[in-house]
């Protein structure tokens, strides 16, 4: 099945290389066009003008995109382009209901939509070793798989449209939690004068394990926080994840605590660095720790 990329930010550019490895890749878009043609120069594969070109040229079509907005716009773009039985995947952390929206608006051109997030982050997108959440008609999913398949290792169908991201918004919760208890233990483990490298190699054994902290405790030891998951992406995903818990009523403390300390960041001109970069605020708890 011939497929297009729309999104080539960090995770994507990786995405759609697997692609290509496979022999699926057409080409590319984005919105910045330069990185579509860099990428296609790369890959030697084609570099669209357009989203309806692309969706012209290809049977399936996998976004990667950083919000709601982003989605619906490119959506918009694939349009005049799609034709019936095309399958559009979104990789995209996005609501659930804007995921329900695009499912019924393609479903009425004949064109099957999946919504399936992805957790892993940039080192997951390189090494094809992606968690996928999928929402939508399992016959959809079942044609999707063989692309799906190539870019995650775990490729789970949770139901409906809209299932996929609210799969994808329980995992952005947990991160939060775990983000902040490992800054925090790093923070107290640095105040104790504890050699660090050995910590996250013992501890990373341990218990209280986890990804985060085998792949950003380093982060903090370093007190460098290059960009994996940046603070805005999952601010913007806390805030959705902030608005479907209050549809059913529900107050998310862990999520409140976070969105209050990510608004601390930003402010701070620090929303660009990865999540880890918490442990600036977490550092800051013990005297003489710096933001």
């Amino acid at each position: 099945m011939q497929t297009g990329f729309v999104g080539l930010g960090a995770m994507g550019a990786h995405m759609a290389r697997n692609l290509h490895r496979a022999g699926l890749l057409t080409g590319v878009w984005n919105r910045t066009s330069s990185k579509a043609t860099e990428l296609a120069q790369e890959l030697r594969c084609h570099a669209f003008t357009s989203l309806s070109e692309l969706a012209g040229n290809c049977e399936a079509v996998v976004i990667c995109v950083s919000a709601d907005e982003d989605l619906r716009a490119v959506i918009a773009g694939l349009d005049p382009g799609l034709s019936p039985n095309m399958i559009v995947i979104d990789c995209s952390t996005v609501g659930a209901g804007t995921a329900r929206d695009m499912h019924d608006k393609l479903a009425a051109l004949g064109v099957g939509f999946l919504d399936c997030p992805v957790s892993g982050g940039v080192e997951g997108a390189r090494a094809a070793s992606l968690a996928i959440m999928a929402g939508g008609e399992e016959p959809v999913f079942a044609r999707a798989l063989p692309i799906l398949e190539r870019l995650g290792k775990t490729i789970t169908y949770f139901g409906a449209s809209g299932a996929g991201q609210a799969a994808k918004a329980t995992n952005q919760i947990m991160c939060a939690g775990i983000i902040q208890a490992v800054a925090e233990a790093m923070a107290f483990a640095h105040a104790e004068g504890l050699p660090l490298d050995r910590l996250i190699d013992t501890l990373g054994k341990g218990a209280g394990s986890s990804w985060y902290f085998v792949n950003r405790a380093p982060f903090m030891a370093n007190q460098r926080f290059p960009a994996g998951f940046r603070v805005r992406l999952h601010d913007k995903d806390l805030r959705i994840c902030r608005e479907m818990a209050a549809q059913r009523g529900a107050h998310l403390p862990v999520v409140e605590s976070t969105l209050q300390q990510y608004a601390q960041l930003i402010e701070r001109g620090f929303g660009d660095e990865d999540i880890s970069a918490i442990y600036r605020l977490k550092s800051a708890l013990f005297p003489g720790g710096n933001v």
